[in-house]
């Protein structure tokens, strides 16, 4: 099942249900109004919302419109919770040892997850925008997962059921304020302004059997202007599971109905694969000839990120975004 959120006078936008083919969407304003709405009641909502998928699939659904992605809002507007991970702990080695770091023997036992801001989530076709390129405008492309209510304490092991929809995310970064907010010991904030979407949140069955073990088995996408920045596959040197990220944020707090959690910045050991970001494409520059030599993204450049499945279709549609001033 495949759901967008189209924008409407409501900022919390209008829940549809939209076609494997992405070409129709039929509004479900009785079953439930908005995705959180039909979160906060999935197990009521959920076979009532794939009971339209399957008549919008086989043709018997009379109000049907054209989808349009230009006109989606991100699938959560706005979230109570988004919180972002760095699940591909080689990609966080390799960044640290450019600028002389070494990782600490617990980053592969123990996730890094932060708590990022949930309050202006982004629109697939909406324009990035930013106050200046000074600050090192850079892409994470990455898969990510969105919850219903999950108890505290719940072990990764029964960690599955919780998960309801899975997305498709551009967390934008600001690099050139990173180090300075690290050193204070508190975290980012600054440097990590809205987030992108792709339009479509879809159930994981929609994924067959690339979704298993908690991990997406699928390469991402990733270009700038039309040039290929990488396609590293998003189940390959994921050193945690989506159960496990979703265990150690719910190990002292409960996690509510719409929570996402992003797997952080996709990245394969092996590097024929590229990358997902621009960070680990100069830190490779640097570490190969002393310097990087790639600059990070310029007012007008053009980001798009897609993961397509074994047939070349498109699962949660694209995400096409423009870098523009504030």
């Amino acid at each position: 099942m495949k759901l967008a959120t189209l924008k409407s006078a409501n900022r919390d936008g209008q829940l549809v249900v939209v076609d494997r083919a992405l070409t129709r969407c039929v509004s479900v304003p009785t079953i439930a109004p908005t995705l959180q709405a039909a979160l906060d009641n999935w197990n009521e909502v959920e076979p009532r919302l794939r009971n339209v998928a399957a008549a919008l699939e086989s043709g018997k659904v009379q109000d049907t419109h054209p989808f349009d992605s230009r006109a989606c809002a991100a699938p959560l507007p706005r979230a109570y919770q988004w919180a972002d991970a760095s699940a591909f702990v080689n990609h966080v080695e390799l960044v640290r040892k450019a600028r002389g770091a070494e990782m600490p023997k617990s980053f592969w036992e123990d996730p890094l997850i932060y708590q990022g801001g949930s309050d202006d989530l982004l629109g697939a076709h909406e324009d990035a925008r930013f106050v200046s390129e000074d600050h090192g405008i850079d892409l994470e492309a990455e898969v990510g997962v969105i919850t219903g209510d999950i108890p505290m304490g719940t072990a990764a092991d029964d960690m599955e059921p919780h998960i309801k929809l899975l997305v498709v995310i551009n967390d934008w970064t600001l690099r050139s304020l990173v180090p300075g907010e690290l050193a204070k010991g508190f975290g980012f904030y600054q440097s990590k302004p809205a987030t992108g979407f792709a339009p479509l949140a879809v159930t994981p069955d929609e994924l067959g059997n690339a979704w298993r073990e908690g991990k997406v088995h699928l390469p991402l996408e990733s270009s700038i202007n039309g040039a290929i920045l990488g396609r590293p596959n998003a189940g390959v040197d994921m050193t945690f599971s989506f159960f496990h990220l979703l265990a150690h944020a719910a190990r002292t707090r409960n996690l509510k109905a719409g929570t996402i959690l992003g797997s952080g910045t996709i990245s394969n050991t092996d590097r024929s694969t590229g990358s997902s970001c621009l960070a680990e494409k100069r830190t490779l520059e640097q570490l190969e000839s002393g310097s990087p030599k790639t600059p990070f993204l310029k007012f007008g450049d053009v980001v798009r990120i897609e993961m397509k499945d074994d047939q070349s279709h498109s699962i949660f549609g694209a995400i096409t975004q423009t870098v523009a001033r504030r």
